[in-house]
């Protein structure tokens, strides 16, 4: 059997509701290996998960701090920590 090859359009929609529910790591690593097969960008929904062990981000999991120009997560379960740049006016 041949895997059914979907569209980009049909591989978005699949991400947003997969995202629309409490997602398991398993999943999200497969959503990220989907767009990356085609090209999609995640925009934010990559920064709701961690970048090592594919956890969603909530208040028992994660350390969030802002120092100027970055937001810093921290992750509770493998301790790694995310940075992401905050836009200056």
């Amino acid at each position: 059997m041949k895997p059914v090859k979907l569209s980009k359009q049909e591989i978005q929609e699949k991400i947003s509701l997969i995202f629309s529910s409490n997602p398991s790591p398993k999943q999200i690593k497969k959503i990220k290996k989907l767009a990356m097969s085609k090209n999609i960008k995640l925009g934010n929904f990559r920064k709701k998960f961690c970048k090592k062990c594919y956890n969603l981000f909530n208040s028992n999991n994660s350390e969030i701090r802002i120092k100027k120009p970055y937001k810093i997560i921290k992750c509770r379960n493998c301790n790694y920590i995310n940075r992401y740049k905050l836009k200056t006016n």
